[in-house]
């Protein structure tokens, strides 16, 4: 149609003209708000389309694949444990002892102003089981059950700074803000008890702080709210504000919660579509539930005396560790899915962090842990609870074969992202193998190595979970754990 032809009547009434500006907001605006429904569609859908969470997020779901791991107990070795002085063996490091490092790039670490020599271990190595791996003289306990351990001796991470390289651990990126593998787990599976927790996260209970990150290490992320981690205060009563009030009679706490659910939903059919709503309203409900399971569940003073014994649970030097690791057990046999112990507290002396005297600060850290770490393996065993739970050794990165000069002095090691051990086992793991080399010295990653995402991916197939199918919906793009990488490690699958 020409500008000649052209008339007001073709298109209705036009009091005005439209200006440059008004014409892109009323037309490319209208397009944009067009997408931007269909983008929160999709975030009001939140999951993918092949896990249906329905009205209890939390409700036992079958695995996608034959998983023989039902659970997982992850012990995180907070602060960066030394490779070369716990599990991987390094005669080579021996031989060069005292010797410089040529080419090394001081920025590897965290200190570039204070590389020393390379430092062989101060610990004695020995050879243990059948299979003959090698464990060092901090682990007189675990070093009795190698035979049940896959070891991943290639690690490496993307970080040599604690924070992100834990969120890398355990999100999956350097970032804080995404699910952690615990909420990832739930998600897919759910748990198998409705009156506990399915995700529980126990930290150092001798006033060492939290992991640097704190919470955001075992957040939710935007997963929905009901796979957030219940975290145990580590003194005191592990939940507080659990118990009923003594004032309060059951028969009429039923009936206000019986109110509250009434009136909660009514709420939600005025609010609807409001995941962290929902969450919060479902965990007044889950704490009722652990009212009456929750306390038996964490009480260990009726454990018999040889499994107090077992653990180390009245040894000073370990037993609060041991009382965390005897509370993991018995949440593992009431239907628990995902439980993380963190050995360590915020940094430096406080964890596995030696920089100034390795040989100290591991020992310190190996004594309070070895003894708990071998009972529950044990108790597992015995209950014959070890073959449907996984359980995980591992921490943030490793550490440097170099030395770090404390005081002029060759004492401690410094971070190390290129290099670290994990050992896996039960649940579907192939015991008294191990996967993966570093160099001569212990300085990199060399053969087959593996990355975290690889580590999450055979967390997620023992347990029956193909981690390229785990998926969320989340502003308009489906993400997953591994994101777009991760191999599972087939070498350590029994």
């Amino acid at each position: 149609m020409s500008r000649s032809t052209f008339k007001p009547e073709y298109c209705g009434r036009i009091d005005r003209a439209f200006s440059r500006r008004e014409l892109l907001r009323l037309a490319g605006g209208g397009m944009g708000a067009l997408a931007l429904q269909s983008l929160l569609q999709g975030e009001s859908r939140g999951a993918s389309s092949d896990i249906n969470l329905g009205v209890e997020p939390l409700a036992s779901r079958p695995p996608g694949t034959s998983g023989r791991a039902k659970a997982v107990i992850w012990l995180f070795i907070n602060g960066g444990p030394s490779h070369v002085d716990t599990w991987d063996f390094k005669p080579g490091l021996v031989k060069a002892n005292g010797q410089k490092l040529d080419g090394f790039d001081p920025t590897t670490g965290f200190f570039d102003n204070a590389v020393g020599p390379l430092l062989k271990s101060p610990f004695e190595f020995k050879q243990y089981g059948q299979s003959g791996m090698w464990a060092s003289s901090l682990f007189p306990h675990l070093s009795q059950h190698v035979d049940k351990m896959a070891f991943i001796k290639s690690f490496h991470t993307q970080s040599n700074n604690h924070s992100p390289a834990l969120f890398m651990a355990n999100t999956g990126v350097t970032r804080m803000g995404n699910p952690c593998v615990g909420s990832w787990v739930t998600y897919g599976l759910g748990t198998d008890n409705q009156n506990l927790p399915a995700f529980v996260v126990m930290s150092d209970p001798l006033d060492r702080g939290l992991p640097k990150g704190h919470a955001a290490n075992w957040s939710n992320g935007f997963l929905p709210g009901a796979f957030q981690a219940t975290w145990l205060r580590p003194k005191g009563e592990p939940i507080p504000n659990l118990a009923r009030l003594e004032a309060v009679s059951a028969r009429r706490q039923q009936a206000q919660l019986k109110f509250l659910q009434q009136a909660n939903a009514a709420h939600q059919t005025v609010l609807t579509g409001l995941p962290e709503l929902e969450a919060r309203i479902k965990s007044f409900e889950l704490a009722y539930r652990m009212q009456q399971e929750a306390p038996e569940c964490l009480d260990i003073g009726e454990e018999p005396e040889h499994i107090r014994r077992l653990y180390g649970l009245d040894e000073k030097h370990c037993g609060h560790f041991a009382r965390q690791c005897l509370m993991a057990r018995r949440m593992i046999e009431r239907g628990v899915r995902f439980i993380q112990i963190y050995s360590g507290g915020m940094d430096n002396e406080r964890s596995w962090d030696g920089h100034g005297d390795i040989r100290s600060n591991h020992s310190q850290f190996a004594g309070e842990t070895d003894q708990p770490i071998a009972g529950l393996l044990a108790d597992l065993e015995q209950r014959g609870l070890l073959d449907e739970t996984l359980v995980v050794w591992g921490g943030e990165f490793g550490r440097l074969p170099v030395s770090q000069l404390s005081g002029g002095k060759p004492t401690g090691r410094d971070h190390n992202p290129h290099a670290g051990v994990y050992w896996l086992a039960g649940g579907g793991v192939r015991g008294g193998v191990s996967h993966g080399e570093t160099d001569e010295i212990g300085l990199k990653a060399a053969a087959d190595k593996v990355e975290i995402h690889d580590i999450h991916a055979t967390i997620l197939h023992l347990l029956g979970i193909d981690h390229r199918k785990l998926i969320y919906l989340h502003s308009g793009r489906r993400f997953r754990l591994t994101d777009v990488a991760g191999n599972v490690i087939r070498q350590v699958l029994a």
